[in-house]
């Protein structure tokens, strides 16, 4: 008896000091009720479309409500059963798994799985490592004990079915879903969720992926005990346990991927949301998705296109010397004899019928082919394995060539799809030569590839044709006037073949495209659409170089007196230089430091008007200063997020840009408000005031109180919503000078560089074309009042596109595209005319005032300041007159 007491008593103090040292190591269990579910950042477009995830980790939240009866069934059947009736610790299993344990621990040196209840397992996967140690076990039964209290059975099964691990990455039920099944947890079927409550004893082994045999077993255990149970009867588990694994792995359904605004996205965030990747945060953007669809689809398309037209630069790749071997003995291979071993096989088979049927005879035949057909597959498995690590960019696969004949070529895709080429799928594929030369047209299949070789392959209408990576980059930014809003975005021709974004990050001279900021400031400064300059050659001496500069134009001509609207739609450059000198280029810089432009490094020379030297914008900087003209004269900030969720719906963060709101400006400008006192004088009075109150004023303090951005509306039971005040745009170009420049650009798209952009029927659109010495760059700035929409195209190194390449048809067809899908959701707009804008007639040879009666007379604007009375003429000097220094126009 004594002996008894004694080992009870020291086995009461010894749980005693175990719970006294495990006790301060082990989370309070209050923590379970806010546990942190490390869901990944998701971001999307402003109709809820979803376009990246970001984060190690694959969780997607469910509530216990959504989650099939079947499922908790299968969890609870195999991993604990008496789950609603112990406190924490199972102590029947405890005492039938002790013995295992402790065997597993002598024969393996480590602590085996078992004994652990769900809430065990719960508190393992939260608050512990995956390590076996005793120790790590008494630590899981105190906290599962404490979390028992704090929490219900209900609780604790929901937290557990979101938090544990199912391998691939995927954590929780809901996860591991559609991570292994591509469909919700609630759309599987019996077998599906067995397979599934299977995997959290051995997340990475016991998968259906790594280990499909193990997980067979473990899945065909938990169908076994839940027909122990009853929870399934006899005709269902006979059922589910005959089916066959259906797991595979699905990658991130995404309606939309689009990783350059995502990335951006992602980017701005990142600064001040430390948690970004786990806490659930969901971006939402600014980017329409029916408008980033069409961008992707035009950007690929141009680039794809510029790339045929200049030729094919060779196969990618070659696989091994061993594989094509294998290719060459399987291409050549005598087929003729087999046939003809067929068909005697049936002739024979029509004479003499004694000796079995046609069927018998064939059957004997195909009984000798599999053989061939087993080495035809090994060889195609092999040629799978080198292609896997080429992954698929912009819709483009890589293909190896299984064979030719003259009439097709049998290539299979890196995805297992084969595929049959006619002769004309190579048809463009004319040898690169270099920028501007290609070679001739291939006549047969090996002028372009042979066996073996690795291609890329192109789905159109008609069925696959060979293609390329291009070499080429665009970008495309569309953006909405009024307020900013990124609308599309397209960075390149594939994120992940090159992650620059050369949208934000490609600075490079705009040329011809920043023609209309020139125009603009001369608009300004007195000049007018139907003043005339002289469009002859002009000679600088440059006394640095001790030589001359003689600026030309793009096709060398030359067309004497030329009217300033008629030169911008030209784009002649020469016009463009001549406006300079009569404006002057200080004049030039600050208005376009007035339009947004950082002008850091624009040139003080006469490249300045034609967007050349030492020019370099990006395509967002372009964008947004073409919407000034879109606009009526407003600089906007171009943005991509719209606001900021987290995980239980509470708005983080809302945008707060300027909006285009006129008439708003023109209230406030009639009904100024007070200015301020200075916080100086504000201190003063109320000095004053306490004196004569006979109070003492506290100094005030170093620290500054944070001022409120927004007020918070929340209801009882609604998420909270961020509210902001409405900032309004400055007015920074006059709206008679945008409705001057606005009709001359819209010359540019009916008569001009742009005029391929008349098959879009609209009027109300308008932009400029832009290109560089050498074509290096190649743009296209256009607009509708509602969209404003950038494209460009170059190569990353700067080398020229050639010299059939202009911004008249290398990125206008992909501005052309994009408008074709952007244009029917957009109102036709018809502009109105604002006070102070004179409308003439005027003689379109001279710019002077048309004659009474004039037969070719046609009407110019004229701001009424500038409006003119007899003659419109600007003098110019003579070529041989012009004494100008080409460094520096001030």
């Amino acid at each position: 008896m004594w002996l008894s007491v004694g080992g009870l008593c020291a086995a009461s103090l010894s749980l005693a000091a175990l719970f006294l040292y495990l006790d301060p190591q082990v989370p309070k269990a209050e923590t379970y009720r806010n546990v942190q579910l490390e869901t990944p950042l998701r971001i999307f477009a402003e109709d809820g479309a979803l376009l990246a995830e970001f984060g190690e980790r694959r969780l997607i939240p469910i509530t216990l409500e959504q989650v099939p009866d079947q499922f908790i069934n299968a969890l609870l059947d195999t991993e604990d059963k008496r789950f609603y009736e112990h406190s924490g610790i199972d102590f029947i299993s405890l005492a039938n798994d002790m013995v295992g344990l402790v065997g597993t621990l002598i024969t393996e040196g480590e602590l085996g799985p078992g004994a652990s209840t769900i809430t065990m397992q719960l508190a393992r996967n939260v608050s512990f490592s995956l390590e076996r140690r005793f120790l790590r076990k008494f630590k899981e039964m105190l906290l599962a004990l404490k979390i028992e209290r704090e929490l219900s059975k209900q609780e604790i099964l929901e937290l557990y079915i979101n938090v544990v691990p199912f391998g691939k990455r995927a954590y929780g039920a809901e996860a591991a879903a559609r991570t292994y099944y591509g469909k919700p947890l609630a759309d599987l079927s019996l077998p599906q969720l067995a397979m599934l409550a299977g995997i959290p004893q051995a997340p990475s082994a016991g998968n259906p992926i790594n280990g499909p045999e193990r997980a067979l077993r473990r899945r065909n255990l938990v169908l076994s005990r839940m027909f122990t149970q009853g929870s399934i009867d006899q005709d269902e588990y006979q059922a589910a346990i005959g089916a066959p694994i259906s797991a595979q792995i699905y990658q991130r359904e995404l309606d939309l991927p689009s990783p350059y605004p995502s990335e951006w996205a992602r980017s701005q965030a990142i600064s001040t949301l430390p948690d970004l990747y786990t806490a659930g945060y969901e971006i939402h953007t600014t980017i329409n998705a029916k408008l980033q669809k069409a961008a992707i689809e035009a950007v690929r398309k141009g680039l794809i296109s510029y790339d045929r037209r200049h030729g094919y630069r060779g196969v990618e790749g070659q696989l091994s010397e061993a594989l094509v071997t294998q290719l060459q003995q399987l291409s050549t291979a005598d087929v003729t004899s087999i046939q003809t071993g067929a068909e005697a096989v049936v002739d024979a088979a029509i004479a003499d019928t004694g000796n079995g049927s046609i069927e018998a005879q064939s059957a004997e035949l195909l009984d000798e082919e599999p053989e061939a057909m087993l080495a035809d597959t090994d060889v195609h498995s092999q040629v799978l394995e080198e292609l896997e690590d080429l992954p698929t960019y912009g819709g483009l696969l890589a293909a190896a060539v299984l064979s030719i004949s003259e009439e097709q070529a049998d290539l299979l895709t890196a995805g297992g799809e084969r595929v049959s080429l006619p002769l004309e799928a190579i048809a463009w594929a004319r040898p690169y030569l270099d920028v501007d030369v290609r070679g001739a047209a291939p006549d047969q299949f090996s002028d372009v590839f042979n066996v073996g070789d690795i291609v890329r392959l192109e789905a159109h209408s008609e069925g696959w044709r060979l293609s390329q990576l291009p070499e080429i980059q665009g970008a495309l930014i569309a953006l909405d006037p009024k307020d900013g809003k990124v609308r599309a975005l397209v960075g390149g021709f594939d994120f992940y073949r090159n992650q620059y974004n050369h949208a934000l990050q490609a600075a490079r001279q705009p040329g011809s495209g920043f023609k209309p900021f020139v125009y603009s400031g001369a608009v300004a400064a007195g000049v007018t659409p139907a003043d005339i300059f002289m469009d002859a050659p002009l000679v600088f001496d440059d006394a640095n170089l001790e030589s001359q500069y003689r600026p030309d134009n793009d096709n060398n001509a030359y067309n004497g007196p030329t009217r300033l609207r008629e030169a911008l739609y030209r784009s002649i450059n020469l016009v463009s230089m001549r406006v300079l000198l009569e404006v002057g280029a200080g004049r030039i810089i600050e208005h376009s430091a007035d339009l947004g432009f950082s002008t850091q490094t624009f040139p003080r020379n006469t490249q300045l008007a034609i967007g050349g030297g030492t020019m370099a914008v990006t395509p967002v900087d372009m964008v947004r200063a073409y919407a000034i003209f879109a606009n009526n004269g407003f600089l906007i900030q171009p943005h991509i997020i719209d606001y900021i969720k987290d995980a239980d719906g509470n708005e983080v963060f809302r945008s707060n840009q300027p909006i285009v709101c006129a008439d708003c400006l023109d209230e406030a400008e009639l009904e100024p408000a007070e200015e301020p006192s200075s916080l100086d004088q504000l201190f003063a009075d109320l000095e004053s005031e306490a004196e004569e109150l006979d109070l003492e004023l506290l100094e005030p303090t170093e620290e500054a109180l944070p001022l409120p951005e927004a007020t918070i509306s929340e209801a009882d039971t609604e998420p909270r919503v961020i509210e902001h005040e409405p900032i309004f745009a400055e007015r920074v170009l006059d709206e008679r000078n945008t409705y001057i420049v606005n009709s001359m650009l819209r010359d540019v798209i009916q008569k001009g560089t742009g005029r391929r952009a008349r098959s879009l029927g609209r009027n109300d659109i308008a932009g400029k074309t832009g290109t560089t010495n050498d074509a290096a760059d190649t743009w296209f700035n256009g607009y509708h009042p509602d969209l404003a929409v950038t494209v460009w195209v170059g190569f990353s190194n700067h080398q020229p596109l050639g010299a059939r390449e202009y911004g008249s048809n290398t990125p206008l067809p992909i501005w052309i595209d994009f408008m074709a899908s952007a244009l029917p959701t957009l109102e036709k707009r018809v502009p109105t005319q604002p006070a102070g804008l004179v409308t003439l007639k005027i003689d379109p040879e001279t710019g002077e005032l048309a004659k009474v009666n004039q037969a070719n007379a046609m009407f110019e604007y004229f701001l009424a300041e500038h409006a003119p009375k007899s003659r419109n003429t600007v003098e110019s000097k003579s070529p041989e007159d012009q004494e100008v220094n080409a460094i520096d126009l001030f």
